[in-house]
């Protein structure tokens, strides 16, 4: 019995991302021993049933916590907003689990081994959205002098959520933790203050972001045992592009030592024409190589 599962998500309009993600994962001779877990918020029954003989398990994704019909407006996938942070419910059978989101996708197994030892002894494994490179940690907009606004998505999503004003005050500036890939032990006490807190983001706040903001206050208010990954572990193309390796037919970090990127996600879209590659495979943008030369390229998995 495997006792190891990463888990996604998707509906019928992020299915063939979901199905990269899956084929980028069982390329790797270390997938056998690892269960590919999915929650479907919307996929059509041929969809369903084609994903069932790629995965080893298939859950229909529920509101785990209520929230008022009119935030939803039949928009099922924003299930994923609530129901990642309840795995242990859908797939109990596992005792480690890694989600990642379906706009994501594998690029080098070291990463997969790096989230599950880092959930060990019940800790939280996650990344910051910060790393060589960053431009902006935080944005604010400037009033006069010294006066500013502070727009930062922590205590936007903070002051939306009606959060308390000194906890918003500490998540201001906090480095921003994406929770598109994490991983957690089944019986983590880490499950159960999260939860708590997407209970308290989603009576106020919007939908979209609620689980977010919920587990960067777990993390930086409640002070959950984390171990913080580097950001090849879960990089966001759209903060900061990748380069080409063109020897070894990789993408790796723009500066040295130029590690392989370990999880390609498209969080926020890489856009170009008004056009999301994310639902647009044939979207390619212009991308520096290592040798200082400039590719044509997709950064979706196979393209």
């Amino acid at each position: 019995m495997k006792n190891k599962a990463i888990v996604s998500l998707a509906d019928s309009n992020y299915f063939e991302l979901l199905n990269e993600l899956i084929d980028s994962i069982k390329r790797f001779e270390q997938s056998k021993n690892v269960s590919i877990c999915v929650l479907d918020s919307g996929l059509t029954e041929e969809q369903h049933n084609e994903l069932k003989k790629k995965v080893d398990e298939i859950k229909k994704a529920e509101w785990d916590i209520e929230v008022p019909n009119y935030k939803v407006k039949g928009k099922e996938w924003l299930k994923s907003q609530v129901s990642r942070a309840y795995l242990p419910k859908y797939f109990p059978n596992y005792e480690k689990y890694l989600w990642i989101d379906c706009d994501a996708w594998v690029n080098d197994w070291n990463s997969i081994d790096l989230y599950f030892k880092a959930c060990n002894d019940g800790k939280l494994g996650i990344t910051q959205t910060i790393g060589p490179g960053y431009r902006v940690m935080s944005k604010v907009k400037w009033i006069y002098g010294k006066l500013a606004i502070i727009k930062s998505q922590n205590f936007k999503h903070a002051i939306a959520s009606k959060i308390d004003i000194n906890n918003a005050r500490k998540l201001a500036f906090a480095p921003h933790i994406n929770i598109g890939t994490f991983s957690l032990e089944k019986n983590s006490k880490c499950w159960e203050i999260w939860q708590k807190n997407l209970r308290k983001t989603l009576s106020a706040g919007n939908i979209f972001g609620s689980e977010g903001l919920a587990i960067n206050i777990s993390v930086y208010i409640d002070e959950v045992n984390t171990e913080f990954l580097p950001l090849n572990c879960n990089w966001i193309a759209s903060n900061l592009l990748p380069k080409y390796d063109e020897k070894n037919q990789t993408f790796v970090e723009p500066f040295l030592p130029n590690n392989k990127i370990g999880i390609m996600h498209l969080a926020a879209g890489i856009w170009k024409d008004n056009k999301d590659m994310r639902l647009n495979k044939s979207i390619k943008i212009e991308i520096k190589t290592l040798e200082n030369g400039l590719l044509n390229k997709s950064l979706r998995f196979g393209h």
